[in-house]
This record gives structure tokens, sequence and C-alpha cells, in this order.
């Protein structure tokens, strides 16, 4: 299975990095790759959100059980499922792809990341949709860019970082360089 991830990278990074010289004196290769592959997963969502809310929940509450939903909330819920496990993809095989944590540990990393990402957007959008009274999906695309922020800060320097020498491994070099 992991080959089929591969294949598929391998088809999708140099779609991505033929573009990548006309952006290649403002930012780095790899911010380059997470912007493309997060607005692709930003797209996905967007569009989960809008097919959900006006069509599935029919921009009605969603009652669940013992608990009833506003519709933009159940349509974030489903737009946050269908685009998780596709941004994970993308960040671990084509972003980050040089990260060294093994493949569990970044997907419980991705997920509390995602998880804080999803409880900031449910947050700025009910801030969006009942405090400034924005319509729901212009409120969550507002509310997308500062998210994004935050998760590329957090994948990079979280779940996808490179794993960083010990301690005494970085001593015993700069000591070699010394001599």
């Amino acid at each position: 299975m992991k080959q089929h991830f591969y294949n598929v990278r391998n088809f999708i990074l140099p779609v991505i990095d033929f573009f990548y010289p006309l952006f290649k004196k403002l930012i780095p290769l790899q911010t380059f790759r997470y912007l493309v592959s997060g607005s692709a997963n930003t797209l996905l969502g967007l569009v989960v959100f809008y097919i959900s809310y006006h069509y599935i929940f029919k921009a009605e509450h969603f009652h669940f059980k013992f608990y009833a939903f506003e519709s933009y909330t159940a349509a974030l819920i489903v737009s946050f499922t269908a685009s998780f496990f596709f941004g994970f993809f993308l960040m671990k095989y084509v972003v980050f792809d040089d990260s060294k944590i093994r493949g569990h540990v970044q997907l419980f990393r991705y997920l509390l990341v995602c998880a804080f990402n999803l409880l900031l957007n449910y947050a700025l959008l009910k801030l969006a949709v009942e405090i400034l009274h924005i319509y729901p999906t212009f409120a969550q695309v507002g509310t997308t860019f500062f998210v994004a922020v935050a998760s590329y800060l957090a994948q990079r320097h979280f779940s996808f970082r490179k794993k960083a020498l010990p301690d005494y491994v970085e001593e015993e070099k700069s000591d070699e360089q010394a001599v």
C-alpha cells in the first residue's frame, strides 16, 4: 500500500514542481509545496462544507440523538472528516517527505494539530456567524486564512519536524570542527 502512495506522490510532485521556478525567488520549495497542497486540501474542505451546508443539512439544524448541531457546525464536521486523510497524505508524502519521525507518530501529531485547527476554526466561525452576522460560507472562507497559518507552523515544527540530533552528538561535531 505504501508503494501506491509513492506512485501518487511521484505523479503529484512533478506537477507542483513544474510551477516552482516562477516562485523560486520568493519562497523555498517546501513552502511552495505546502501552499499548493494546503490550497488543494482547503479547496476540498470548502467544497465539502458548501455541499454539506446547502444540500445535506439544507441550512437547518441537524438533530443527532441528544444534541442538535447548527447546520454550519455539522457541515464543518463533515468537511473536517473529508479533508483529514487527504491532507495527511499530502503533508507526509508531498510536503514534509524529509521527516524521519515514524508514520504513526506523524499521524497522531497531525490529528492533534487538526483537532486544534478544528477548534480554532469552530471558534472563529461561531464568532463570524453569530456575532458578526457573516454568511456561513463566506465566514468559513475568511477563517480559513487564520487556520492555515496556524496549521503550517504547527505541521512544520511539530507534526513533521526533522528529528534533532541529541545534544552530545552536536557537541562532538563542534569539537571536531574546532580541530
